[in-house]
């Protein structure tokens, strides 16, 4: 195989469909502070996505960081070890202790039965993360909240597009963070949104993203910078025309590996979580301990033959500095989620992936 195969592509359009976009921003002189394409994009969004309410970013981190802001979570927020480093980034940029807690050995997503006995007095919100795109139990973590008059935002980086029987995972908690980071099924190159569940929630996050500005001389809170701006809100536009070509792409891919690797013994691939609509993020298989070799063995067999599948998540985010002096972040805390982490291969999956690289990357593995 000469070309090397990445865990992940970005879908780009043809790009004289994009010129037409290029050549209005340049004719009209807007380039950011919610210009048409920005506008535009929010609303097609929530058409797509079947919400109320979008706020779009520079990205997801700032998203996460503002929607905190947002809600004036302070104190304690639980949250997951598995995960992407943002997550947890995002509560330290704001000053909040993360508790960690460990996650369900079936979708590794937050595991419910371990939130309540990590709440203390200073605990303000739950933080979970869509891992994979899979749907958390929603319902069960919303009742927690519930009892205990806390918060819930989603980091749902992942979960773009993704349903359950009720309509979109968006909708639940009391704010929701997508991703359209270059690696993500919807890229905007950069970008990120919050959803809101109504128009007073929205006219604060946008105040907070754009330094706190409420008019032309007035400030009423300490924003940031956050704004998408219009080439990123453009591209997003014409990325929405090839959202389902792509979706159901990545859906076929991922029937064929589950095909290819249903019988390699000591491989386990990563079943939904019950979502009704899926959007095949990513592959993770787990390599099991009757695997003849490795995960990391595994691992580098692959790189020797220019695949490069990814380890997500691993290390745990309670393993990087910052974090593994916490006592939630002890392993013995989190054992699941530490097993996972050493087990767990993202396989390469993106629209481009052909069948034979497909069928290679299988061989490979059941050798």
């Amino acid at each position: 195989m000469a070309q090397p195969i990445y865990v992940t592509q970005p879908y780009l359009p043809p790009l004289e469909e994009f010129t037409p976009y290029l050549e209005k921003i340049w004719a009209n002189k807007i380039l950011t502070n919610g210009g048409p394409f920005h506008q535009q994009l929010e609303q097609a969004l929530c058409d797509y996505l079947g919400v109320k309410h979008l706020a779009l970013f520079t990205n997801a981190t700032i998203a996460l960081i503002t929607a905190l802001q947002a809600l004036r979570i302070t104190g304690e927020v639980i949250t997951t070890p598995y995960s992407f480093v943002a997550t947890a980034h995002s509560l330290l940029w704001n000053g909040i202790k993360p508790v960690f807690v460990d996650v369900d050995p079936r979708t590794l997503n937050l595991d419910p039965s371990k939130i309540e006995a990590a709440i203390t007095p200073q605990t303000t919100a739950i933080m979970p993360v869509h891992v994979y795109g899979h749907p958390c139990d929603v319902e069960a973590i919303q009742k927690i909240a519930d009892n205990y008059n806390l918060r819930v935002i989603y980091d749902a980086a992942h979960a773009f597009g993704v349903q359950d029987a009720g309509g979109s995972v968006l909708r639940h908690g009391d704010l929701s963070v997508l991703s359209f980071h270059a690696t993500k099924v919807f890229n905007t190159f950069e970008g990120g949104a919050i959803i809101c569940p109504d128009a007073k929630t929205k006219m604060r996050i946008d105040q907070l993203k754009n330094f706190g500005h409420a008019g032309e001389i007035t400030v009423v809170a300490p924003g940031i910078n956050g704004k998408m701006s219009e080439i990123n809100a453009a591209f997003g536009l014409l990325q929405l025309q090839h959202i389902d070509q792509t979706l159901a792409l990545r859906k076929e891919i991922d029937a064929t590996y589950r095909e290819l690797l249903k019988d390699v013994k000591g491989i386990h691939c990563l079943q939904d979580a019950g979502e009704k609509v899926a959007n095949y993020a990513y592959f993770p298989i787990l390599v099991e301990a009757d695997y003849p070799i490795s995960r990391d063995e595994l691992y580098q067999k692959l790189r020797d033959n220019n695949i490069y599948s990814r380890r997500y998540f691993y290390p745990l985010i309670s393993e990087f500095p910052m974090y593994r002096g916490l006592p939630s972040a002890q392993r013995d805390n989190l054992p699941v989620a530490f097993d996972a982490a050493q087990q767990v291969l993202c396989l390469p999956i993106y629209p481009a992936l052909e069948v034979a690289h497909i069928e290679t990357i299988a061989r490979l593995i059941a050798q």
